[in-house]
């Protein structure tokens, strides 16, 4: 039922190297006759692992329905060696099954020990950046060309291992065991991909924001905020995506962010509107400490529309508080914006949440 495998086309990434102890990870698939523990078969778990640096894979194979429980004993055992469980959509369907395997076999096997990374839930916020029109594996696979040796999916399967077991044949499991040792290689292929792990963990490294001049493709002048940051490990594939004034694109390690900035004049309101008198020909609020000075013809209580002063410069602008103070073009305006100067611009911390603020929108 155990069988083992040299890859002979898969290389180890540099993610892995940089991210992982390799001993100490383990990536894993199962294949099942269909999706419910209760009324389907489990006939086959693969796993992919690191000996002395070499990738190996390791399969329990379930010559009749009846091997089901061995399957589980020695894949829980040998997972008992590993501390990180890479798999895709695993926490989707490959654990939960596995659970209902075990509980309905009284077997008290459990993955509490083992952190678990799946790649298709860290993928899934990004698959409007990658441009993909769904993120199954083999969708990612072609994404970043790779290729393999099987053509089936694992619903085409199902049908071979219930004629499998009524009659076994050497070239059906044959299909059954490549189908599952090329998901496993693709696996370990598509993990750069972990590298978007550095926007879900806030790992980004700022490096700079600069100001620049651009000229819309109808000839229209303005001005730009170009964000630098870097993830800790590069992406195997260039990406762009742009969403409303937003720009992103991503070579290897290096992101830009490209946002476009609001030049002109903006309005600062002031909330205690109580305390203040609105100035109509100047169109502007002056605190009641000061407003006695100005005669009283020349002034009228302020109200929370009319209460503020302005400010004309460079505005970036936040769909929630991120920087204050903010500004508004007007009062029921929901578009806030703070000012584009050195002081914020040059800080780090203020500044990566400004952009994680912006990617969230941008990948809604």
């Amino acid at each position: 039922m155990e069988h083992m495998i040299t890859p002979s086309t898969i290389q180890v990434t540099e993610y892995l190297k940089e991210h992982y102890t390799l001993s100490e990870v383990l990536f894993f698939d199962i294949e099942t006759t269909g999706f419910s523990a209760k009324t389907s078969y489990l006939y086959l778990i693969g796993c992919l692992y690191f000996q002395e640096g070499a990738p190996k894979i390791k399969q329990w194979f379930a010559e009749t329905p009846s091997d089901e429980p061995v399957l589980l004993f020695e894949f829980f055992e040998f997972l008992k060696n590993f501390k990180y469980l890479i798999h895709y959509n695993g926490n989707g369907f490959d654990i939960p099954y596995l659970m209902q395997k075990c509980a309905h076999y009284n077997l008290s096997y459990n993955f509490e020990s083992i952190k678990s990374v799946d790649l298709y839930k860290i993928l899934s916020p990004f698959k409007s950046l990658l441009k993909l029109e769904n993120l199954k594996q083999k969708t990612v696979e072609n994404y970043l060309g790779i290729s393999r040796k099987d053509v089936y999916n694992g619903g085409e399967l199902i049908s071979v291992y219930l004629e499998y077991i009524k009659k076994p044949d050497k070239q059906g499991k044959e299909l059954l065991l490549l189908h599952n040792h090329d998901d496993i290689n693709g696996l370990l292929c598509l993990s750069p991909m972990l590298a978007f792990q550095d926007f879900i963990l806030d790992n980004l490294k700022f490096q700079d924001a600069e100001i620049k001049d651009y000229v819309s493709y109808n000839g229209l002048e303005g001005k730009e905020i170009i964000f630098t940051f870097h993830l800790s490990s590069p992406l195997p594939k260039r990406v762009s995506f742009a969403k409303q004034d937003h720009y992103l694109s991503i070579s290897k390690q290096e992101c830009k962010l490209r946002v476009k900035a609001y030049t002109g004049e903006l309005k600062y309101f002031y909330s205690d509107y109580k305390n203040y008198y609105y100035l109509p020909k100047e169109d502007t609020a002056i605190h009641k400490s000061v407003a006695f000075y100005v005669d009283k013809d020349f002034r009228t209580k302020a109200k929370a529309a009319n209460c503020y002063s302005k400010k004309t410069g460079v505005f970036l602008p936040q769909f929630q508080e991120i920087v204050s103070p903010y500004f508004k073009i007007d009062y029921f305006d929901k578009i806030l914006y703070f000012e584009a100067c050195s002081e914020n611009l040059t800080n780090n911390d203020l500044m990566l949440t400004y952009i994680y603020h912006i990617l969230q929108l941008m990948l809604k």
